[in-house]
């Protein structure tokens, strides 16, 4: 709880500095550092157990626990940060049966006086009761725990600057120090005592801050000077980290260089007990060089069997003593892992990283089973893996070239982890037993006749309610186009056949697939051919005759036929009877909907086959790479959804609406550590967590990736996914999975199966993963779009980073006030920077009565429907990237979301009071330019755009463009949301500021996702760094016009503008009205992923040739100008979607493009003038500004801060908007009776640095900037404003500020982001 007329800052999100666990504990835990907060985890519940502020906006740097016994309840620990380093008692309880931790305490014990260098290390030195700290001079000083005095500063000879410094014993007269220094060595020194004499000499010549100068007071007591043991310089780079092995003999260091080193220290007999020892008795020896990093190392650990390394390039690897490589993790995002740690006593290790997450890793589980060589690997321990490979009886001895005659394996399907099935180009199927690997059993079951090759095979596992034998039906497709079905029973000794039976389903070579569907059991059986056509077969009756022979022939009818319009090769489908419906994906990326009545499950004789058409279909859903998986799942009441995956390493979310029946793309997730993904699986398990994992290759490995905590399972080198494969996953996949491909006619076999009832899964993320880079634009998402008010203690905000990822966080105010949940909404094209992000939280309704809009005589059919108001976000960045995201809320039955694939991180439920987001975003649309033809722009163009006047910006831009791709990118936008009176139609208006200088009104009509270019805010000399919009009621006015629209910008020249949007909009609205384009326009519906999912170069040609055609006449303005829609072949995606004939794009001509004169990609729009230009409010850059209204006086208040540290406010109410010239005047000019300011304050050196967020409600007003410090301003009569508070926060370089008014508890939060994201709770005095 704030207290009143306070700053309080609450929890920090970003990246974790420090981990280490705290010893002997009774149970497992964690302790991490981030930001000033010290954070406590039990490791094997998963829980959050504690959060505490230990520092007042000093981040810290380390933790060091003092040790102590399993049965103590209390522990110290020296926790250091910048020159900052204080002694807590962390005392707990512990229940009787010590299962779970009680309630933690932390207490400061002592506060050391602060030091003249950055502290880089302590160590409790408990033999003679001191604490040691490592300063960055290269110094080390003496803290005694018992007096609280300091003993005694020891500098190094070598006095240097210093990285990193690392100490080992636990005594001086053990204490070992390795020193990294800026200049690439290592230096390894220790204490010595000396005389008194060289005490007292020392004292003359020793430093006179304030913590030396307490030496002064123990004259008496022993005296130390530093002994140096070495000098290493194998290094090409700064020393960054520094890691001793826990019996002193051997360190490791880390570099610049990306490489880490080994080194063994040997000291001679009578070296390490003379105290007087020096390099002439000291050895240190190179022992390894590893290299693997692809870039800078920030961390390592070394023992007696393994060394770990984490770096700047997300990985973290664990080598062998001898220097091999045994495993790579690159499951943190972003730029780097900070922190390493492991205990050898329960093989856990953890890392932590700059995206916030702090990671589990259990080495005893399929960490290592990858690893041919490593059968049993550190510590003695069997990790229940098994590697080894077999060979078919009938491919046995087959060497050389092949031939179609040549025997060899086709397929192979796992039934369970024990039992493969194995079929061969000359028709056989075998059963392999792996039972035992020693001696693995083959059985024959069958060979097809006319020994033809087996093309396709699939299994049914089936449970028999007589026995307890599993039951597996298998059907078997071979190259003379028949279906032989296989019902087979495991028996103890080897299995059994119990039925076989075979028919015709096509021609040679025309059968290519055979597809069992859960949903329909074993009774119908699929085939697919090459050209796209499903038939759908009844095998009922055959499949349980009665009948005694075994290959009794039996009457299997055709009972429907569902052909695909797009003519390619059905590669998946799933159905679902309640639904009535199927859905296939094809080789070529696109899935089509059938209708699948109940009719066919029923089927009878007496029905007649059907030729079942589709009844939608979405091209290129997964581009023109391959759909490899499809599942239905039910949702909500309205629609269905379906989860699809495909070669292009992206899994795919659609809605199929149950009335509309469309198929309509809403959400994707792209996993980049995959570059094809097979199938999703989805763990079940009665007693653990809900997980989910994405099955798949990239380059020629297997890979199964957590999709929930972002870890890697396993990963097998195989040669990629066109070999022959099979893999089975058990109830826990981390510790069953097995994996089995074919190479030089062997099988090889990967299985790690481990008794899952006696081992427990620790959860992989303690701490929620946030962005990996810098966020540079938040905005909280308003409670009232998905809450109560009243009873939301939920907050959630919307960011934007440089990695291109837009993220959801949830925060939880009162009285546990932290971070709950941050989920991934989706990334940019191409990973481009998200530089502004906007959410709209109203609707408004046109309101011009000029247009003479009615609803008279209106059909139900036409008029606006009384349906809940659209939300939406808005983000843009890099490379013109323009994306905007709808709000879904949650609902109870049926919600809507993506059961985990879409969430970044696992969290337990004891860590989420909240549960789940309430609600989220969901794609909506993304807007990019178009790429031109290098023919497009040529230099007469320009000279002639120049000479006619034509141009409406800087015309060198055009020489960028012309023959290479432009880097322009978005800088700031805001937007506002208006309704059509009448039509079903709701227009989102954006304004967005490019870095090339210019402004343009873009608008997207919703629900048809069309993109228009309105008009073009001309001229802008310079860079708008930030945009506002304002909407005035028409109420304010005497005329029919009605609301006005405003837009207010700020730029690098420290200039503000404003610019009247008003007619541009009606008229727009007017044109919509008269012309509805979305009738007569189809526009794409999935978001380019950057991996080959646009189609290629040739593919989209060949699309926009065949699929787009012209519009017979030019839509025109009322004044004769064209309605220029040119982006919508390519606003949203890389293909439409259901292509049809009444597809219609506009094109625009040759010659229009070849004038385009910016980066904007238009020419034909309205170009506007801004109504007044405020010069001079700031001497360089605006960086932020915000509007409020103040109702009493109808007036509005805009404060501004800029590079020159300074805040800027003014009042102002706005006058007639008719026809008026544009004014510049400096701020303190006379108003032209369009703005008239009231009355303007300023304060020049608001902040020490570059002020970069401000908000305001005319009460209060909240800025940040890049001191690290958020300001409250108290916002007085006639202007004037006054610092209230301040505060100090946790966030480096902050870039951007939000604050979200909780009128209900009379609260202000305040967001402040840059490198990681920090709430500030404001509580204004009673009196206020």
């Amino acid at each position: 709880m704030a207290a009143g007329g306070h700053l309080r800052p609450a929890s920090y999100l970003g990246d974790v500095s420090a981990l280490s666990f705290l010893p002997s504990s009774p149970r497992p835990l964690l302790l991490a550092g981030t930001g000033s907060e010290l954070l406590v985890y039990e490791v094997d519940a998963a829980g959050h157990v504690a959060a505490f502020q230990v520092f007042d906006g000093v981040r810290v740097h380390g933790i060091e626990p003092r040790g102590g016994s399993p049965k103590c309840s209390s522990y110290s620990l020296a926790v250091f940060g910048e020159r900052r380093v204080k002694i807590f008692s962390l005392g707990f309880a512990v229940s009787a049966d010590a299962t779970q931790v009680g309630e933690l305490r932390l207490e400061l014990e002592q506060r050391l006086p602060g030091f003249d260098h950055w502290v880089l290390d302590a160590r409790f030195l408990e033999v003679d009761g001191l604490l040691a700290i490592g300063l960055s001079d290269n110094s080390v000083a003496l803290w005694d725990l018992k007096d609280r005095v300091l003993v005694s500063r020891v500098k190094s000879p070598e006095k240097c600057l210093l990285y990193s410094m690392r100490m080992w014993g636990d005594s001086v007269r053990e204490l070992l120090v390795a020193s990294g220094t800026i200049l690439n060595e290592i230096l390894i020194w220790k204490l010595a005592p000396k005389n008194r004499k060289s005490s007292l000499l020392c004292l003359n010549e020793g430093d006179t801050s304030d913590v030396n100068s307490r030496e002064d007071n123990n004259l008496g007591a022993k005296e130390y000077m530093a002994v140096q043991l070495g000098r290493l310089k194998e290094h090409e780079g700064s020393i960054f980290r520094i890691a001793w092995s826990s019996d002193g003999s051997k360190f490791m260091s880390v570099s610049d260089d990306r490489s880490a080193r080994m080194w063994i220290l040997r000291f001679k007999p009578e070296g390490f007990v003379n105290q007087t020892a020096s390099h002439e008795n000291v050895e240190i020896i190179p022992k390894l060089t590893l290299f693997g990093h692809s870039a800078r190392i920030w961390d390592c650990y070394v023992s007696d069997s393994i060394v770990i390394t984490a770096g700047e390039d997300c990985t973290c690897c664990i080598w062998r003593m001898d220097g091999k490589l045994i495993k790579m993790f690159k499951e943190h995002i972003g730029r780097g892992i900070w922190r390493c740690l492991f205990d050898s006593s329960s093989l856990l290790l953890i890392t932590a990283g700059f995206d916030s997450a702090i990671k589990v890793h259990h080495l005893c589980n399929s960490t290592f089973h990858d690893i041919e060589e490593d059968k049993v690997v550190s510590y003695g321990l069997n990790y229940d893996s098994e590697i080894f490979a077999v060979s078919s009886p009938s491919v046995s001895g087959q060497y050389g070239p092949l031939d179609s005659k040549s025997e060899y394996v086709r397929c192979l399907h796992f039934a369970e982890e024990s039992v493969l099935y194995v079929a061969t180009n000359n028709g056989y199927l075998h059963h392999a037993e792996l039972s035992n690997v020693e001696d693995v059993r083959w059985t024959e079951i069958i060979q097809v006749t006319e020994k033809a090759p087996i093309i396709c095979m699939d299994v049914m596992p089936t449970y028999s309610n007589l026995s307890l034998h599993r039951v597996d039906i298998i059907a078997l497709g071979d190259g003379r186009g028949n279906v032989t079905i296989v019902r087979l029973t495991s028996g103890s000794i080897q299995p059994k056949v119990n039925l076989t039976f075979t028919w015709s389903a096509e021609k040679d070579r025309q059968l290519l697939g055979v597809y069992w569907c859960k949903s329909l059991e074993c009774s119908l059986i699929f085939t697919a051919d090459p050209r796209g056509v499903l038939k759908l077969w009844n095998i009922r009756d055959a499949l349980f005759s009665s009948t005694d022979v075994i290959n009794a022939p039996q009457k299997c009818p055709l009972i429907a036929v569902f052909e695909s319009s797009f003519g390619a090769r059905i590669m998946c489908l799933d159905v679902s009877p309640r639904e009535e419906i199927l859905i296939a994906g094809d080789k070529k990326g696109n899935i089509t909907a059938f209708p699948f009545p109940k009719i066919l499950v029923l089927y009878d004789s007496g029905v007649t086959q059907q030729k079942v058409p589709p009844c939608d279909r979405f091209k290129g859903a997964h581009g023109i790479s391959i759909v490899t998986s499809v599942h239905i799942k039910s949702s909500a009441f309205d629609h269905i959804e379906i989860h699809t995956t495909g070669g292009d390493g992206c899994i795919c979310f659609f809605k199929y609406g149950r009335n509309v029946r469309k198929i309509e793309f809403f959400g994707m997730r792209q996993v980049k550590e995959l570059g094809t993904i097979q199938s999703i699986y989805t763990n079940l398990a009665p007693e653990s967590q809900l997980s989910t994992y994405a099955i798949g290759f990239t380059s020629a490995d297997f890979i199964i990736w957590d999709l929930e905590n972002e870890t890697k399972m396993a990963q097998v080198s195989c040669g990629g996914w066109r070999r022959p494969y099979s893999y089975y996953l058990g109830p826990v996949p981390e510790y069953q999975n097995c994996f089995a491909f074919v190479k030089d006619h062997d099988i090889h076999i990967h299985r790690h199966w481990a008794p899952c009832q006696d081992k427990k899964v620790l959860p992989q993320v303690l701490h929620l993963q946030f962005h990996g880079r810098e966020v540079h634009s938040l905005c909280f998402i308003d409670p009232a779009s998905y809450s109560d008010l009243e009873s939301s203690s939920d907050l959630l905000i919307a960011t934007g980073c440089e990695d291109g990822t837009v993220r959801l966080t949830g925060f939880l105010t009162g009285s546990s006030g932290r971070w709950h949940s941050s989920k991934l909404l989706g990334e940019h094209v191409g990973g481009s920077a998200v530089r502004a992000t906007c959410f709209i939280p109203k609707t408004y309704t046109i309101t011009d009565k000029s247009c003479n809009y009615s609803s008279n005589g209106i059909s139900d059919d036409v008029s606006v429907e009384n349906m809940a108001e659209t939300f939406l976000l808005i983000s843009v960045g890099s490379k013109q990237v323009l994306t905007a995201w709808i709000l879904q809320p949650r609902i109870e039955n049926g919600q809507v979301c993506l059961d985990g694939l879409d969430v970044n991180s696992k969290q337990s439920s004891k860590n989420l009071e909240s549960g789940d987001l309430v609600m989220s975003f969901q794609w909506l649309t993304t807007h990019t330019p178009p790429k031109l033809p290098g023919n497009r722009l040529k230099a007469s163009h320009i000279k002639q755009s120049g000479e006619e006047g034509n141009s409406s910006v800087v015309q060198p831009n055009l020489g960028v463009m012309d023959h290479m791709e432009n880097d322009w990118r978005y800088l700031s936008v805001t937007a506002f949301l208006l309704k059509h009176p009448v039509l079903r139609l709701t227009v989102c208006f954006v304004v967005v500021a490019c870095s090339d200088a210019t402004l343009v009104l873009r608008a997207l009509l919703l629900p048809s996702r069309l993109w228009f270019d309105v008009a073009l805010l001309v001229p802008q000399t310079s860079p708008v760094l930030v945009l506002r919009h304002i909407i005035i009621n028409g109420s304010h006015y005497k005329d029919d016009v009605g609301d006005r629209y405003l837009i207010v910008s700020g730029s690098t020249d420290g200039s503000i503008t404003f610019w009247n949007l008003t007619e541009t909009v009606h008229g727009f609205m007017q044109l919509i009205s008269e012309t509805q384009p979305h009738m007569t326009i189809d526009c794409q519906k999935r978001p380019r992923t950057g991996r080959g999912s646009q189609g290629g170069r040739r593919r989209w040609r060949s699309l926009v040739n065949h699929s787009l055609k012209k519009i017979d006449e030019d839509i025109s303005l009322p004044d004769g100008r064209n309605l220029s829609t040119p982006y919508v072949a390519e606003n949203s995606s890389e293909t439409s979607g259901v292509e049809n004939t009444q597809n219609v794009v506009h094109e625009r001509s040759d010659r229009s493009n070849s004038e385009m004169p910016s980066s904007t990609q238009s020419c034909d729009i309205p170009e506007l003038r801004p109504i007044q230009l405020l010069s001079g409010v700031h001497q360089s850059g605006v960086n932020c500004l915000h509007i409020s209204y103040s109702t009493p006086d109808k007036s509005f208040c805009i404060i501004s801060g800029g590079d020159d540290q300074a805040v800027q406010c003014f009042h102002f109410t706005v006058g007639s908007l008719g026809d008026c010239s544009t004014t510049t005047a400096r701020l303190n000019s006379h108003d032209n009776g369009t703005l008239q300011i009231l009355y303007q304050h300023k304060v020049p050196s608001a902040h020490s640095a570059a002020v970069k967020g401000i908000w305001t409600d005319g009460i209060w007003a909240f800025s940040t900037g890049l001191d690290q410090r958020v300001r409250c301003w108290k916002m007085g009569l006639s202007g004037k404003f006054t610092e209230y508070s301040h505060a100090i926060t946790s966030v480096p370089e902050p870039e951007t500020l939000d604050v979200f008014h909780d009128r209900a508890k009379m609260k202000y939060q305040i967001a402040v982001a840059g490198r990681g994201m920090q709430m500030v709770e404001f509580s204004p005095p009673e009196n206020d």
